[in-house]
């Protein structure tokens, strides 16, 4: 029950949080004193949080399918050779700007959502790759020796000895790829998709504080939360 304390706290913090934030309109009318309207209107901020969420983990369970899978791959010896290929092109994908892959997603996706994922993927497969990479790594030669040695098969090696052993540092990966992208995730609401950035982009468009600061603490509560749920998977 401790280990599920923190996250259960920080979720009913961002619920209740995403919940009432009509009942603070006094606080956010006295940060922005020239503002007729102080609470994001547009839509509830439930509902920017579930489709916020749903895009996150639509291009979390992409991006976790293609990097641990790819890494399995260039860590076989059939697929060894393709290596630097594989941590090549998830280098490119992190460091190009993550505006410039909605830019690009745009003309052939459209506006929305698909688009966003996309940009996620490519922007959240480095951490999932590079973790991967190493925790198959680690594992003791010794240790998966010993396990051919009593029979197993190469599948069975790699799911019941070598994943297991790197469970933890995949599980890392993970975590820091899709904390990342719950901030990035903000800028879709300049392609058309509903996430929390809407009230931020509104917020920066008109002027108002209070609309960009809505938005950010619900980011960040979202932020923290899923990565105490994520330190206690570990």
């Amino acid at each position: 029950m401790r280990r599920v304390a923190p996250p259960l706290a920080w979720l009913v913090l961002l619920l209740g949080a995403a919940w009432l934030m009509p009942v603070l309109e006094p606080l956010f009318g006295a940060l922005a004193p020239d503002r007729g309207t102080v609470i994001y209107p547009r839509a509830s901020f439930l509902s920017l949080l579930g489709e916020h969420l749903a895009i996150v983990g639509v291009a979390a369970t992409m991006a976790i399918v293609i990097g641990v899978g790819a890494a399995i791959v260039v860590t076989r010896p059939a697929g060894s050779e393709f290596l630097p290929l594989v941590s090549q092109l998830a280098s490119i994908g992190q460091t190009f700007p993550p505006v410039a892959v909605l830019a690009l997603s745009v003309p052939a996706l459209g506006y929305g959502p698909k688009a966003v994922v996309v940009a996620l993927v490519l922007y959240g497969l480095l951490p999932i790759v590079r973790n991967t990479l190493a925790g198959l790594k680690a594992v003791d030669r010794g240790v998966v020796e010993s396990a051919r040695g009593i029979g197993l098969s190469p599948g069975q090696v790699l799911w019941q000895v070598e994943l297991p052993i790197a469970a933890p540092a995949i599980l890392g990966g993970i975590r820091t790829s899709v904390t990342i992208n719950i901030a990035t995730a903000a800028i879709g609401s300049t392609i058309g998709a509903n996430t929390l950035g809407d009230p931020i982009i509104s917020g920066i468009v008109n002027n108002n504080i209070a609309f960009t600061l809505q938005g950010a603490v619900l980011i960040g509560l979202l932020a923290v939360t899923v990565d105490s749920a994520f330190s206690r998977l570990g």
